[in-house]
């Protein structure tokens, strides 16, 4: 009886025992559980946090760019410099290889710019973006007929055109491009070159615009030539250039012959005219590096970049025989009289002037009508 009642004991014991395992195993298995969801909970929360932090970052990055380009551009009002920082800021978008901006510009700027391409290739694939008030970009696709253009040939894939507006005027076409021909610009990149079209379209008006007005503050209103500050100006730029790079300069100065007596004959308002005559024979026969100037009065003056004192002798030969090709107004048949100099070593702006103006006046004393160089007799 007695092993009977400890037999009993032991198996409700081992009963007992076995649930209170399958009850501890059941706690574990669901605390197990818990801490799993909780841990996976915490992890997806992580990468929700991650993901946002990320997205945070790449906005942050993007408006910071946005902001530099546009203090960039505010702070300039040079044509070449904000097209420059335009294109930059498009060129270094992530997928863009090359980029292209074509508008109007001053004549003193380039009227088409790019980077990461050479000028032919960016000839050949330039694309104007319709003027339309409606069109916010272009798509564009290229496909070639040779059958061995792939990746290692870098050719131009696909790209995007801008169109460039100020005060809803169209002023021109802001390209991205593409060499991958497994990569398109995205949505995104998209965004963000309207956005930089949207910035750059009225900074180069404005620059334009102060190119345009500064051009005319530079000319000499009577004979449409530089005046005599920008003379000044140019030539110091000039005589520093050719310095530092170690290249020719030279100089001519010239005038009309007995010009007060043409004054005199037909008065000074229609002197005024002949100067003006004068003026437009001689940049007929000036190239496009020369600056032609008015210094003051009659006398004109050509700085002649890249050039010695034996071009500029033949140049001023041209100039005299263009003056005296046929008559002038009431002024009949002009003769003109010039001084040569070429740039020394050490020499300032007023240096290179001062021989180049006592030219002149040698050949004045000699008789007129001919070109005297600084470094030599009468031609």
């Amino acid at each position: 009886m007695t092993l009977l009642i400890v037999s009993c004991a032991l198996g409700v014991a081992l009963l007992t025992a076995a649930g209170a395992a399958v009850a501890l195993w059941r706690v574990r298995a669901t605390t197990d559980r818990r801490i799993a969801e909780a841990v996976q909970h915490l992890a997806d929360g992580m990468h929700g946090t991650m993901r946002d932090l990320a997205e945070s970052i790449e906005q942050a990055q993007t408006a910071l760019r946005s902001e530099r380009f546009v203090d960039e551009l505010a702070a300039s009002l040079d044509f070449d410099e904000v097209t420059a920082r335009t294109l930059g800021a498009v060129a270094g978008l992530p997928g863009v290889d090359a980029a292209i901006l074509d508008a109007p510009a001053p004549e003193t700027a380039t009227a088409a710019m790019a980077i990461g391409m050479e000028p032919a290739e960016a000839a050949g694939i330039s694309v104007q973006a319709p003027a339309n008030d409606n069109l916010r970009a272009v798509e564009l696709s290229f496909r070639y007929r040779i059958d061995d253009v792939d990746e290692t040939t870098g050719a131009i894939r696909s790209g995007i055109a801008v169109p460039l507006r100020a005060a809803g005027v169209h002023l021109g076409t802001l390209g991205a491009f593409t060499r991958s021909s497994g990569q398109t610009i995205s949505d995104t990149e998209i965004e963000e070159i309207e956005r930089f079209a949207f910035r750059a379209g009225p900074a180069l008006d404005n620059a334009r615009r102060y190119a345009e007005a500064r051009a005319l503050a530079d000319l000499d209103a009577l004979t449409g030539l530089h005046n005599r500050r920008t003379f000044h100006e140019t030539l110091a730029r000039e005589v520093s250039r050719a310095h530092r790079y170690r290249r020719q300069l030279a100089l001519i100065v010239t005038d009309l012959d007995d010009f007060k007596a043409i004054n005199d004959q037909v008065g000074h308002l229609a002197g005024d005219n002949v100067l003006a005559e004068v003026a437009e024979r001689l940049r007929s026969v000036v190239r496009t590096a020369d600056i032609a100037c008015r210094v003051g009065g009659d006398e004109l003056a050509v700085i002649l970049p890249e050039a010695g004192a034996g071009d500029a002798e033949l140049l001023a030969h041209r100039i005299a025989r263009a003056i005296a090709a046929s008559p002038v107004a009431n002024a009949g048949t002009l003769f003109c009289s010039a001084g040569v100099a070429e740039i020394r070593e050490g020499d300032s702006a007023a240096d290179l002037f001062e021989r180049a103006d006592q030219a002149l006046y040698r050949a004045k004393e000699l008789g007129k009508a001919q070109t005297v160089a600084a470094d030599g007799g009468g031609v």
